[in-house]
């Protein structure tokens, strides 16, 4: 049993993993009461109440505050009503629970496996004047520190109301000392920790491009001011949605903190007629009291194993070569074949037909939409060139970008009206393309059929799935006038729709998400599609920051990461193969480069670098990841992979730039069981796991700059 009702106190515990949440019914509004380390269960809370003036709402710590009736803070909801008032009042009226996780109807969701796994608690909220009822949901995971948590509202009147704003998760602590962390940066610079104390007044991150976007991830933590990698509390919101949200701090004039996650909702409004609802994204709440590192793994599993789906859920990721850097639109059948060959020789796994394959495409500013083979450069087309691959043994994957139309395309031509726009107005060109309207149903009809033909049409078995701009005149003449605000999120549901009826009808091809890099790397694509291309930058020493940045939330099997050319086609840099090796090792492995060019010397080093990753894919895609050093306070990082049962483990150091004068280095390792001997399968040398994690191991000289070491660790 995963949650404790005490009836005549109407509080309600819940109890996951290791930590409590616990709430409590007073005069009429659920006010939060606790959460943290595990408590043991016991109705000896309610005082904490019984002081208070309940008619003062602003003094009272809330779990869904509302607008209008002396909160002053920010709302989790706001419903205008038709004669144009805004004031609503929710009162408790009763609670359900549900054995298991009943399903979100249209958006992506942390699913159960069992029943028994989960147990799911509804409280029923209502506002007589208006008619609306809204239902709070908790979802208690057993064994993970972990809640999901939504809202459903049901409009039960008789006159339409608009909806203004619907937050998925709102939590109120009763003091204000603490960090905020989140992850900001830009396209080539996604996923960089930013750290800070709250402050009085609102910290808001929220994304407004119709995508999570590179510049905010929908994540948002408060912690302890002394809480580290390994210690400390931290409280933790992710939510599992794709488009536009917002996650705030605040801290009000009595120094307690508001912490929220949802739908954004500037440009938002939804209309509620009698007799419909409407569906909150999911919020992913997570309790650590073991830092950053605890709170990692608690995201880590949970996504790994119930957020993500399908056969490639636990299977090895294929190795794979991309060719856009080897060839970008310039190529024929001919070099394709010839660079899957090489691939074959080194153990490659998969090649990728990047951009360009399709319509007239030799540059971007043409032919998206038009998703047919370009017969210059394919002369026998599509099935022809996945055949002469599988003939080298390499699988066959594509890349596709079907939520964009190019002005220059058969597609535009014939449906100039199929993009997002404002009748009359300009419609902005980025990369020389549009938006397609996926809010719409005909717009959704024809990808479906499209898409389905085309990977129908050749042995394909990966998509890599691209969206390389955001939205701009937000709009759709297909909707009445007073349903414009709702486009964005009908556009995501939109293709949240298209997503799961493709992924249903093609089980056996892995999908790989992508947006200019890490431009819609979230919890809601993950659902769809089990790994995010993680960056447009490859440089290894800029993805140290980026794929540390990101593993904060996303498991490592989700982190899309290649070894790319030198000069490094971003920012120019010379590294290593053997560092942008080891850097890749931290994802699903691959090759975005001319592996053609390769001397005798790096062909062997490649072959190294597969053979060592599919021996550790295991261990990688599955094992719990500790971060050591981190590249946002020094000159070094570090990590390292620890399996379940503890009896293999790979550590990987990486230094930025040379030292002088330098004096060997111990690297301390986390994870291990210290009472187990770990043999290092280098030398043979044997250590003590307490000894791995109190005194560290011995870190070899190494010379120059952008080097790395690695060490593989086993059970003696």
């Amino acid at each position: 049993m995963a949650i404790f009702i005490h009836g005549s106190e109407q509080l309600f515990h819940l109890q996951s993993g290791d930590s409590s949440y616990i709430f409590q019914i007073v005069s009429g509004s659920p006010a939060h009461v606790y959460w943290g380390k595990r408590l043991i269960d016991a109705p000896s809370l309610p005082s904490l109440f019984a002081s208070r003036k309940t008619e003062d709402l602003d003094r009272l710590p809330l779990e869904y505050p509302q607008f209008g009736s002396s909160d002053f803070r920010s709302p989790a909801y706001q419903v205008r009503l038709p004669d144009g008032s805004r004031v609503t009042e929710l009162v408790y009226q009763t609670y359900r629970l549900i054995k298991g996780k009943p399903a979100l109807e249209g958006l992506p969701f942390v699913y159960a496996e069992d029943d028994n796994e989960v147990e799911t608690l509804e409280v029923e909220l209502a506002d007589p004047y208006s008619g609306l009822s809204v239902f709070l949901s908790y979802s208690v995971f057993t064994e993970h520190n972990a809640i999901t948590r939504s809202v459903r509202f049901i409009h039960n009147g008789s006159e339409t109301l608009y909806l203004e704003r619907a937050l998925s998760a709102v939590v109120d602590f009763p003091d204000s000392e603490y960090d905020m962390l989140y992850l900001s940066g830009a396209w080539t610079r996604e996923g960089q920790i930013k750290r800070q104390r709250v402050r009085s007044g609102t910290s808001l991150i929220d994304s407004r491009r119709g995508a999570s976007g590179h510049q905010l991830n929908p994540f948002l933590a408060l912690m302890d001011p002394s809480a580290t990698e390994d210690i400390g509390n931290v409280f933790a919101m992710s939510l599992v949605y794709s488009g536009n949200f917002q996650a705030e701090a605040e801290v009000d004039q009595f120094d307690q903190t508001r912490m929220s996650i949802g739908l954004n909702s500037f440009d938002f409004e939804w209309k509620l007629e009698a007799g419909t609802s409407f569906q909150t994204p999911e919020a992913v709440l997570v309790y650590s009291c073991e830092g950053l590192g605890g709170m990692s793994r608690t995201f880590h599993n949970l996504y790994r194993t119930r957020l993500i789906r399908g056969t490639f859920r636990d299977a090895r990721r294929p190795v794979l070569v991309n060719n856009w850097e080897a060839t970008y639109f310039n190529f024929n059948a001919e070099i394709i074949e010839s660079i899957a060959k090489t691939g074959a020789d080194l153990g490659i796994d998969l090649f990728v037909l990047d951009d360009g394959w399709f319509g007239k495409r030799d540059d971007d500013t043409t032919s998206l939409g038009d998703w047919t083979e370009d017969r210059k450069k394919l002369p026998k087309g599509l099935a022809d060139l996945a055949k002469r691959v599988n003939e080298t043994g390499l699988q066959f994957g594509l890349w596709v970008e079907p939520e964009m139309i190019s002005p220059d395309s058969n597609l535009y031509r014939s449906h100039p009206d199929w993009c997002l726009h404002v009748e009359g107005r300009r419609r902005t060109l980025t990369r020389t393309q549009l938006v397609l309207d996926l809010s719409r149903k005909d717009v959704r009809d024809y990808l479906y059929n499209l898409l389905s033909q085309l990977f129908k049409s050749a042995p394909i078995s990966y998509v890599k799935w691209d969206m390389n701009r955001n939205m701009t005149e937000v709009g759709s003449p297909q909707w009445p006038t007073d349903q414009q605000k709702e486009i964005s999120h009908r556009y995501m549901l939109g293709l949240y729709e298209l997503l799961e009826a493709l992924i249903v009808e093609f089980p056996h091809i892995l999908f790989e998400s992508c947006a200019s890099g890490g431009g819609r790397f979230d919890p809601g694509m993950l659902y769809y599609m089990p790994q995010t291309w993680t960056s447009d930058n490859t440089d290894a020493v800029s993805r140290q920051k980026i794929q540390y940045g990101l593993s904060l939330v996303y498991p490592i099997s989700t982190i899309g990461a290649h070894v790319s050319a030198i000069p490094n086609h971003q920012v120019g840099r010379n590294t290593p193969l053997k560092t942008r090796g080891d850097i890749a090792m931290m994802g699903t492995f691959g090759y975005e480069m001319d592996i053609r060019t390769f001397t005798e010397e790096e062909k062997k080093t490649v072959k190294q670098q597969i053979a060592q990753y599919k021996q550790l894919s295991p261990l990688v895609q599955n094992g719990d990841f500790y971060r050591l050093r981190s590249p946002f306070e020094g000159n070094e990082t570090a990590w390292m992979f620890v399996s379940k049962d503890k009896q293999q483990a790979a550590v990987f150091y990486f230094r930025i730039l040379a030292e002088n004068h330098y004096v060997p280095k111990r690297l301390r390792l986390k994870g291990l069981d210290p009472k187990k001997t770990y043999t290092l399968e280098a030398t043979g040398e044997a250590f003590g796991g307490d000894v791995l994690h109190e005194v560290g191991i011995a870190l070899p000289l190494l010379h120059g700059d952008y080097v790395s070491t690695s060490f593989i660790l086993f059970e003696k």
